[in-house]
């Protein structure tokens, strides 16, 4: 397998670090770098790109302007300094926002992405030291970062899912099917139509419930015997 990119970005010590990240890793192949996101307009005409690493504040036309005027987008990592453009970036559908600066482990993250996307038969990681142990969730006014270890479960409230961790309770608006692809499907498991329960945070199950701190969480029929199989396995 043979990912092909393009390095666009202002400052030649960010390309070069990119340069460097990209040679280390053997199914990426580098098709060029730009100084401006102007100079790959007519390269991209003529050539076809898997992802793009993109900077964001440039001068005279934007990373985000750049995404805007492309006909035809391939996939887009944005590396960036600055984290207030991080909504704006995920509306787009950007594969990955990396802020600078940054370190190889959260740039492998981020090809960990593209390896799965661009081979979704593999079901393993590319490496167990670059497995993600946290996501961005969308709030009303953010994007907040939740690490997985702090999640004790995730309740249904209409169109919004409450996640419960350890110091606080974050409302974002997604589905279950989207919250179960985020979370790792060792340590999460669905046990009503209205809550998933992290495993390892479980104090104790009595008949048809589970109980999380203080908290009651149903067991319905429909997930029961897959939970209690799961149970069974650890």
């Amino acid at each position: 397998m043979e990912i092909t990119c393009i390095v666009i970005d202002d400052e030649l010590p960010a390309i070069q670090q990119m340069e460097t990240y990209i040679s280390r890793v053997p199914f990426l192949k580098r098709l060029g770098s730009f100084k401006n996101a102007i100079e790959p307009m007519g390269f991209l005409k003529e050539n076809s790109v898997d992802v793009i690493f993109l900077d964001i504040e440039m001068e005279d036309f934007t990373g985000l302007q750049f995404i805007n005027s492309l006909k035809v987008k391939p996939h887009i990592i944005l590396t960036t300094a600055y984290d207030r453009y991080a909504v704006d970036a995920f509306s787009l559908s950007v594969t990955d926002y990396l802020l600078k600066p940054i370190s190889f482990e959260r740039f492998m993250q981020a090809i960990d992405k593209l390896h799965e996307i661009f081979a979704p038969q593999k079901t393993e990681k590319i490496g167990e030291a670059y497995k993600k142990d946290y996501a961005f969730f969308k709030t009303e006014y953010r994007l907040q970062r939740i690490d997985f270890k702090d999640i004790l479960f995730v309740e249904g409230m209409k169109e919004y899912l409450r996640i419960h961790t350890t110091s606080e309770r974050v409302m974002t608006l997604m589905t279950f099917g989207e919250m179960l692809k985020l979370l790792p499907a060792e340590k999460f498991y669905r046990v009503h139509k209205s809550f998933i329960v992290s495993i390892d945070k479980i104090d104790s199950i009595e008949r048809s419930r589970i109980i999380i701190g203080e908290e009651y969480i149903p067991i319905s029929d429909t997930y029961k015997d897959a939970f209690f199989e799961a149970i069974n396995r650890i």
